[in-house]
């Protein structure tokens, strides 16, 4: 049985939760710079020798480097791009969130990390769609980061999966984010926003991660981004990549088509394309195919 936490004991837990480096806040307003360039991502990892080195460690993997070492990391930046590269950076960065145990959600190790990388991928990949221009690369790094807040608020949810799940579904509740917040007094979309701000994270960040499943609550200058990872989220979801109890259980923005012109044989093409570009970042950042 839960009870109603405080927000003093929601920023206790959010400052356990170590900073991630400069560096990964760097590349987040990077991304967000629709000018930006590799020499640009590379100025900015080679000042983090331990970065450097994990980045170098990565690509040297069998599953990229095909037996050739590589030894620079202007070649390895530039063989990989940028995508990779954020998804290396932030797997590694984000380690203790991305492969928590999501219990609160009968979710399995890993899952959250699968999801976040599946709706990133998605979220580049529709934002060309949106009939308001959307910079892709801020949609990328937007929806790896929507749905962190999950391994916090996760704790708080344990022994709730059924009664949740039975609520939602029986609608008691719009969906599972209001389920959460009726539970608890939050939600895992509020929870994310308090660690964006805690990280020092650049906006759209905490923005699009407060209001990713109710977009239309969001300021209105951001509501084409808003609508992108809302809709990337629910895409993530239909490959089957979700965060256990919850997955398929946040309903879609009837509003999205206002924002993003996209149809089903669009949405069927970017559902195959995502498959096919997370196998590839998955294979590459463990050789196997498999989260780390």
């Amino acid at each position: 049985m839960t009870t109603q936490i405080t927000h003093d004991e929601i920023l206790a837990a959010i400052k356990k939760v170590p900073l991630i480096p400069t560096s990964g806040t760097q590349l987040l307003q990077l991304a967000n710079q629709k000018d930006h360039n590799l020499t640009d991502i590379i100025n900015i990892i080679k000042c983090d020798a331990a970065l450097t080195g994990y980045i170098l460690k990565t690509v040297n993997s069998a599953a990229m480097s095909r037996g050739k070492e590589i030894t620079s990391l202007d070649r390895a930046v530039s063989l990989v791009g940028e995508d990779m590269i954020l998804s290396i950076v932030f797997s590694e960065a984000a380690a203790q969130l991305f492969h928590a145990d999501l219990d609160g959600y009968a979710a399995n190790q890993g899952d959250l990390w699968r999801h976040n990388l599946r709706s990133a991928i998605a979220a580049k990949k529709i934002a060309p769609y949106a009939k308001l221009e959307v910079n892709p690369d801020t949609a990328f790094t937007c929806g790896l980061m929507h749905d962190l807040g999950k391994a916090i608020i996760s704790h708080y949810l344990e022994g709730t999966t059924e009664e949740m799940v039975a609520a939602v579904d029986h609608g008691d509740f719009k969906d599972y984010s209001v389920a959460e917040h009726e539970k608890i007094g939050f939600n895992h979309s509020e929870i994310g926003f308090e660690l964006a701000k805690h990280w020092g994270l650049p906006e759209p960040l905490p923005s699009v991660i407060r209001y990713h499943h109710h977009p239309q609550e969001g300021n209105i200058e951001l509501q084409p981004l808003l609508f992108v990872v809302h809709l990337a989220d629910i895409v993530s979801m239909m490959t089957g990549s979700g965060t256990g109890a919850d997955s398929m259980r946040h309903s879609i923005d009837p509003a999205y088509s206002d924002y993003i012109d996209l149809s089903r044989d669009d949405i069927a093409r970017i559902i195959f394309e995502v498959e096919i570009e997370f196998n590839t970042i998955m294979s590459s950042l463990s050789g196997e195919g498999e989260p780390k």
